[in-house]
């Protein structure tokens, strides 16, 4: 593509060089660059990329687009006010704008966005349409699946997926949109059929600061009209203020009024069931996944859904079709009688919630397994631990992923609100010791909750992603 045509549209503040320069394509890595690439400058939260505009060159930039003037002699030079926004728009460009080829549909929220898109995924390939998903699991289309990166990947990769799966002939796409995405307005250009809101409850603060911040990052998806329709939870404090605020909104929940809600609810180990009202139509709701938060995922779905037009039959269908998601209270195994459950719950609300689900499942004892991460929000740290504490009848801490902190320190980070709880606890600091340990503490009627990493497959420390899945090693250990 000339590079005329791709700045046809760009609002730029000045631009010399040929015009006519062929790109390749878009990059904003300049270790990545390739010859005849379009290398774009933007400062970002701990580098310039500014600052590299010289080595991309070297690799073979055949233009620029940065904030302020750089060294790029001999090449074309475009200045704009924000090089993250020309980053978004350029791509979407150079890909065609196929995300106006497909039909996307937001979930942004503390807890339950992946559920809820792998939710929306099962209905809507029971209504016949060809499907995909981004999140925190990875991409997912057709038969093909790419490894998880970001929750929301760069605007960059993810313009590149949208033209592939327009390609494919997907007609929907279900995407986890994260606070720090919509922070960096990542979605910048982007329209959706609908937007949810799962939650708000405390993460990323060592990101955000506060918890004002944290929200304001998540009401960033329900601006300038950038979905037909928006779908949020009423008990939950930013939603209700989001019902209160924006036209074109539809509300679920259990306690307070709304569209879409849950009677007659039955909880057990192996799913759950319960009889919707969605706008007045009733309907029985059969789901393979246990415990009240995945009633709350399968509410945002149907609303949604519904809002898009699916009957409420298929919806129901889907809902039931859905049979686990990885790393989502996923019950993994049954050993001397006890049941054992991965959740990727790692936030002082997700915690809670898996444990107050099973605590109500338990005929026995009721065991937790969890860390937290290194070089993240440490103030959750004990208050995740007096939860565990005051929860579960013992509790085993261990890591999860410690990034470049001691692992020992976290640890003991967290034993102050365990302590504070009067919880009985060990801390076993090798992970799949920890594990071995807790699994062998079951008997007939007990559950072991294992929390933290849910479906991830490494385990990172001293920046090395070191092979490893919850799952796996606890169906290894039970051998």
């Amino acid at each position: 593509m000339k590079l005329s045509e791709l700045i046809k549209d760009l609002n730029y503040e000045d631009m010399r060089g040929n015009a006519d320069t062929e790109i390749a394509g878009i990059e904003i890595n300049a270790d990545s660059v390739c010859e005849g690439d379009l290398f774009v400058c933007y400062k970002g939260t701990n580098r310039d990329s500014h600052d590299f505009a010289r080595k991309a060159v070297s690799c073979g930039a055949a233009a620029i687009v940065c904030e302020r003037e750089v060294a790029a002699e001999g090449i074309p030079v475009i200045i704009v006010e924000d090089g993250r926004a020309a980053m978004t728009q350029l791509t979407a460009a150079f890909y065609g704008h196929s995300d106006k080829k497909l039909k996307l549909v937001a979930v942004t929220g503390t807890n339950g966005k992946t559920t809820t898109t792998y939710m929306l995924k099962s209905i809507f390939d029971k209504n016949g349409a060809k499907t995909g998903v981004i999140g925190t699991l990875g991409i997912a289309y057709g038969d093909i699946f790419i490894a998880p990166e970001l929750t929301t990947p760069d605007p960059v990769f993810l313009h590149r997926i949208f033209r592939d799966m327009a390609n494919a002939g997907v007609e929907y796409v279900f995407m986890e949109t994260s606070a720090h995405a919509l922070y960096f307005d990542k979605i910048c250009g982007l329209h959706f059929e609908a937007g949810i809101l799962t939650n708000c409850t405390r993460d990323h603060l060592d990101f955000f600061k506060d918890m004002q911040t944290y929200a304001e990052a998540k009401c960033r998806l329900f601006e300038r009209g950038r979905c037909s329709v928006a779908i949020v939870n009423t008990d939950d404090e930013l939603g209700a203020q989001l019902f209160n605020a924006l036209p074109d909104v539809l509300s679920y929940g259990l306690h307070n009024p709304a569209d879409t809600f849950a009677v007659d609810i039955v909880g057990r180990t192996d799913g759950s069931s319960f009889v919707i009202n969605l706008s007045d139509e009733i309907y029985e709701i059969s789901l393979k996944l246990p415990a009240e938060h995945n009633v709350y995922n399968a509410l945002a779905a149907a609303t949604c859904a519904h809002a898009l037009g699916v009957k409420l039959s298929v919806i129901a269908e889907g809902l039931y079709s859905l049979e686990r998601v990885s790393g989502r209270l996923e019950r993994v195994a049954v050993y001397k009688g006890g049941e054992i459950f991965v959740d990727f719950a790692h936030t002082p609300d997700g915690l809670e919630k898996s444990l107050s689900a099973l605590k109500k499942l338990c005929k026995g004892k009721l065991y937790c397994l969890f860390g937290c991460g290194g070089n993240r929000d440490a103030g959750k740290r004990p208050v995740m631990g007096e939860i565990a504490a005051k929860n579960a009848d013992f509790v085993i801490l261990t890591s999860d992923n410690p990034r470049y902190e001691d692992p020992y320190g976290i640890i003991s980070e967290i034993e102050e609100g365990v302590k504070k709880a009067g919880g009985q606890y060990v801390s076993v600091t090798d992970r799949e010791s920890a594990t071995e340990y807790a699994v062998n503490l079951l008997s007939e009627g007990d559950i072991l909750l294992v929390a933290g990493k849910g479906g991830e497959n490494y385990q990172e420390i001293m920046g090395i992603k070191h092979s490893y899945n919850d799952n796996t090693v606890i169906k290894k250990l039970i051998s």
